[in-house]
């Protein structure tokens, strides 16, 4: 710490007294040669009364002639003239006058010479060849010597930053020798299949002639593939931690510079640097900023980041062995690496890290509810259940937004109600304030009772979670639904069943109200809507189209027909095709939510009327005010309606 103080102090000085010679040279360089008229006159202010006037050379020489003049200093060469003069017009009083001789009058020293004046000429100033050879020469050595000297202490430069230009081409990599990032395999839960590859390299490197008595090699890379929040950086620090191996950490973006060359050399640097610390473990995260695949610039030109690819590749698996130095790179992009960077030798595994499931849910709170006093009503199950789709990292925040809620209420521990408005919070948005008992909360709770008896009845839908007029968010209110379980595969079925429940709110509205009465709250619900229908067609081959991929899942490229990869690009008439199916699956599923609404007509009324008394009705209580009017099919069984005039629908 002294000696970080004593080099910053150094560097200050240096800098001070840098600047000082600069200044001190434009000074000088200025001063070379000539005096301008205001030195002059500040020199006879020096040495010379006040000047208090300026007079043409014309009257001067009427004042020469006229016998007022008494003394006159000559300056720069005769080209400027300070007079001392007393006129009668003034009183006889001193005056001191500031005159410009013109070019030419060289008889002027011949008449002061006539008149008897007192005169001095001053000649201009002569540089010393001293001052003249420390200002030319000297001082920009001194200037040159100190830069030097400050991009050569590097680790000095910027605050202690390292990044100074002299250091452009050193890894930037954060190196620990023996790292203590607080995180083992134990703090690790949800993705045990991915935890159990990074046991294996830990005892590799612990015990490696286990493994390389039946000639196993280590792996040279492993590549964590999965969504955001999923937990790839923090198998990282739990591998650096147990491993207790040395350790270097980079994030991708830190290779490529503006500068071309720039990112090959920090590669170079980083895996010199690793190879004379093996066995040791090289973490890049975001690879995909460096690994994304070649040819994919402007003008497929090989540019900086291609260059860092290749130096990357070569450094990897080239003529040069890098034993013992193990690459762990994490990405979410894993569909735009390079193919030569994912082949083995290279990246040896790939290890998907995907999203938890319910079992892994609950084990990921566990582990952050250990440092938390939860309330005995919390059920780190039920709340598991609730928030299928959830990262690790969502479920964390979810407990630390419950904490933070129960320090706001002043409590001691955190209850139920802490962690189900954290969320609520979380999955909807913040809560807004209650809206007034007008008509257009009437008509949301319609709306939104609607929502919750359509996913009621229907056997392939949730179940209702709770109904509720709190906004959150945009939305005015919000009707959620609880899965028993992970739904990774769906059939068709339930997708019909979603598709109907969306539109179980608009069919509320209609069946009430009537077709006047018909919102526009309903916008987003017809979009997807219109969505799922499209990609029941499109994608899942669900229609009488037949079982064909129209478009690709993740770009929404054409398979059929055409060079363009647009969405429009059909062959023939499949376009219209696809519009016809998608009318077809929305107007059939229309009807079942309106034949739903008049089935129940007589209970929607009494759930609105609690609502609007409540603001929130959960789910168990709103089956049981439905089960009072309307027999709540098996879950096991097709609902049928009175009207059926349609097929059935589950």
């Amino acid at each position: 710490m002294n000696n970080n103080l004593f080099s910053i102090i150094r560097n200050l000085l240096l800098g001070v007294l840098l600047l000082s010679g600069i200044s001190l040279g434009i000074k000088k360089f200025d001063l070379v040669g000539f005096q301008s008229p205001e030195n002059i006159r500040n020199t006879a202010q020096l040495n010379q009364n006040v000047v208090s006037s300026r007079m043409t050379y014309g009257r001067f020489l009427e004042y020469l002639e006229m016998g007022w003049v008494k003394q006159v200093d000559l300056y720069e060469n005769s080209r400027n003239a300070i007079v001392q003069a007393s006129s009668p017009e003034l009183g006889n009083r001193p005056q001191t006058i500031r005159v410009e001789i013109p070019v030419g009058a060289s008889q002027l020293i011949q008449k002061l010479k006539e008149y008897n004046i007192d005169f001095d000429a001053h000649p201009t100033e002569q540089k010393n060849l001293f001052v003249s050879i420390a200002s030319n020469i000297l001082l920009p050595v001194i200037f040159i010597t100190g830069l030097v000297y400050l991009f050569q202490n590097s680790e000095n430069f910027g605050g202690g930053s390292g990044q100074s230009p002299m250091s452009l081409g050193k890894s930037t990599a954060r190196f620990e020798r023996r790292p203590d990032t607080g995180v083992n395999f134990k703090d690790i839960a949800g993705i045990d299949e991915a935890k159990s590859e990074f046991e294996e390299i830990v005892s590799f490197l612990k015990e490696p002639d286990k493994y390389t008595i039946v000639g196993a090699k280590i792996p040279k890379g492993i590549l964590l593939v999965g969504p955001p929040g999923t937990g790839k950086t923090l198998l990282a620090k739990a591998i650096a931690n147990e491993a207790d191996v040395p350790f270097f950490s980079v994030a991708g973006s830190e290779f490529v510079e503006m500068f071309i060359g720039i990112g090959a050399a920090r590669v170079r640097d980083l895996f010199k640097k690793a190879s004379e610390n093996a066995p040791c473990i090289v973490f890049i995260d975001e690879i995909d900023a460096v690994g994304r695949e070649r040819g994919a610039g402007v003008g497929g030109g090989n540019d900086e980041r291609e260059q860092t690819l290749n130096q990357l590749l070569t450094e990897m698996d080239g003529f040069k062995e890098n034993k013992g130095v193990i690459v762990v790179g994490a990405t979410n992009r894993a569909d735009i690496l390079d193919a030569a960077l994912l082949r083995p030798g290279r990246f040896d595994r790939q290890v998907t890290v995907n999203l938890p499931d319910r079992l892994g849910r609950v084990g990921i709170l566990k582990v952050h509810a250990r440092n938390k006093p939860l309330g005995d009503d919390v059920s780190l199950v039920q709340l598991a259940n609730r928030t299928p789709g959830f990262s690790g990292a969502d479920l964390a925040n979810l407990l630390n937004e419950a904490a933070i809620l129960a320090t706001r209420y002043k409590k001691s521990s955190i209850t139920k109600n802490e962690v189900n408005e954290a969320a609520d919070r979380i999955i909807g948005g913040i809560a807004g304030a209650p809206m007034e008992d007008t008509k257009n909360k009437r008509l949301i709770a319609y709306h939104e009772v609607g929502h919750a008896i359509a996913g009621s009845v229907l056997k392939s839908h949730d179940e209702v979670e709770k109904v509720t007029l709190t906004p959150r968010g945009a939305a005015k209110g919000l009707t959620w639904f609880t899965p028993e379980e992970d739904q990774s595969l769906l059939s068709r079925s339930a997708l019909l069943a979603r598709i109907i429940t969306t539109l179980g709110g608009r069919a509320a509205e209609q069946v009430v109200f009537g077709d006047p009465e018909i919102t526009t709250g309903a916008s987003s619900d017809l979009q997807q809507v219109t969505n799922l229908a499209r990609q029941m067609v499109t994608r899942f081959g669900m229609s009488n189209i037949g079982p064909m991929a129209l478009e690709d899942e993740n770009t929404g490229q054409v398979f059929l027909g055409g060079m363009s990869a647009g969405s429009d690009s059909y062959a023939e008439n499949i376009a219209d095709r696809i519009d016809d199916e998608v009318c077809k699956i929305v107007n059939y599923c229309e009807q079942k939510a309106i034949e739903i609404m008049q089935d129940n007509r007589v209970v929607i009324d009494l759930i609105v009327e609690k609502l609007l008394d409540e603001e929130t009705i959960d789910g168990d209580q709103f089956r049981e005010l439905l089960s009072t009017y309307t027999v709540l099919p098996n879950k096991n069984a097709p609902y049928i309606s009175k009207f059926d005039s349609l097929s059935p629908v589950n």
